[in-house]
């Protein structure tokens, strides 16, 4: 007789991606805690840099595909933390602009070395990595269509 895994591939191949992406989610947590950040505020410091400091609240949920209320909260504790600094923007008085500190940009600087992810993904070979990209683009894209979510996060640098 199957077993449930057996008989579902599709949830073997989902539960197989989830296992990987939260162990290589662990270890870049692991390997960022060294720096006193985690890894959801390493990727909010790159959108904001990435965006050339001119990112929004707005604008980083969707490129983490995070709620706009946890991408808040994240905000807040990272203000707390001295990494970012929330700014009303100067031609639109009810927009926000988010902003590395110093500090910010020091964490953003060491956070940058990614040395745990580049391990795990050195066992791929460039193209094995291309089909991986290609795969995962598309899987994630036909979620979002599936959660009716039109606007793709943007493409990262």
């Amino acid at each position: 007789m199957k077993n449930a895994a057996d008989a579902d591939r599709d949830y073997t191949l989902w539960m197989l991606l989830r296992q990987a992406g939260d162990a290589a989610l662990r270890a870049r947590d692991k390997e960022l805690s060294q720096y006193g950040i985690s890894v959801e505020e390493a990727a909010v410091l790159f959108v904001v840099q990435a965006t050339g400091e001119t990112a929004t609240p707005s604008e980083i949920s969707r490129w983490l595909l995070r709620a706009p209320h946890s991408t808040s909260a994240l905000l807040i504790r990272m203000e707390k933390d001295g990494l970012v600094r929330k700014l009303n923007d100067l031609k639109r008085k009810n927009m926000l602009r988010v902003v590395m500190t110093e500090k910010g940009r020091e964490a953003y600087e060491k956070s940058t070395a990614r040395e745990s992810l580049h391990r795990i993904m050195s066992l791929l070979s460039e193209e094995e990595r291309q089909q991986l990209q290609s795969l995962l683009e598309r899987i994630r894209n036909e979620a979002l269509k599936e959660l009716r979510i039109e606007r793709k996060p943007p493409p990262f640098p």
